[in-house]
């Protein structure tokens, strides 16, 4: 009897250590990396680069071709996006919007333009939460609800990118999104502009962009911003000049399977 006492909780510590061994790490992660200058690309040190690696997840490309990725994050509307279209759509650039639930709430005609001219809609989750502070099976409701809202008002059926709510992360909501069928996308390119009080004109702008960018840039701007929108046509134009040919995630997508086919599973 008492050899069949001690044989149990020996057997429930064991079986307690593998779990807590192979656990996900919930710990969150506030994203962030050394800035690019000099067109030298941004590092976030080689721990996230495996970590996003391990997920299919990723905030940089190539820095052999001078290829740019331009991003947006729509919260909400104040008035720009139409602006910030238009510039695209004259220059021929693609560019992917990240939005919320509130954003295709109020702005479901802006958000249908940016599907109609070939631009791609990312998840942005629906409330704009932390992420790691909710449980798996909200993170899969507040994906799902983005989904479903953005096909009923573009007919775009596919979703498969996300950036998460306040740049905040970690390996567990990244397993979470690539098992819903998503791919993080970061960005290795932003400045404060989101502070809508705090605009200081289109060259600030424009030099934060430029001091920064890099081959490969993933590029982060708001639409809130006033700054954003008065800078883009000039931004693109002159990196256009530079060099820099502006593609879309797809384009991305597509040359990293190519050689790691991880990506986007």
């Amino acid at each position: 009897m008492k050899k069949g006492i001690l044989i149990f909780p020996i057997l429930f510590l064991m079986v307690f250590h593998a779990a807590t061994t192979h656990a996900i790490s919930n710990q969150p992660i506030h994203w962030g990396f050394k800035k690019g200058s000099n067109e030298k690309q941004a590092d976030a040190g080689a721990r996230y680069d495996s970590l996003l690696e391990k997920y299919g997840a990723f905030y940089k490309g190539s820095s052999d071709e001078k290829i740019l990725y331009l991003t947006f994050d729509n919260g909400y509307e104040n008035g720009y996006t139409a602006k910030i279209l238009d510039v695209l759509k004259k220059e021929k650039v693609p560019a992917a919007f990240f939005v919320t639930g509130h954003y295709l709430d109020s702005a479901s005609d802006l958000a249908k333009r940016m599907a109609d001219e070939g631009h791609i809609i990312g998840n942005h989750s629906w409330s704009h939460p932390d992420m790691t502070q909710i449980s798996d099976e909200k993170i899969r409701a507040e994906l799902a609800k983005v989904k479903e809202a953005t096909e009923k008002i573009t007919g775009q059926a596919n979703m498969q990118y996300l950036r998460p709510p306040r740049g905040i992360l970690s390996e567990r909501t990244l397993k979470v999104a690539q098992d819903a069928g998503y791919v993080h996308v970061l960005w290795s390119l932003a400045f404060k502009d989101w502070q809508i009080n705090q605009q200081k004109g289109w060259k600030y702008a424009y030099d934060n962009i430029m001091a920064q960018v890099h081959p490969g840039a993933v590029m982060l701007l708001h639409t809130v911003s006033k700054d954003n929108a008065d800078a883009l046509e000039k931004v693109i134009q002159d990196l256009k000049k530079r060099g820099y040919v502006f593609k879309s995630l797809d384009d991305y997508m597509m040359k990293e399977k190519v050689k790691n086919p991880i990506i986007g599973q």
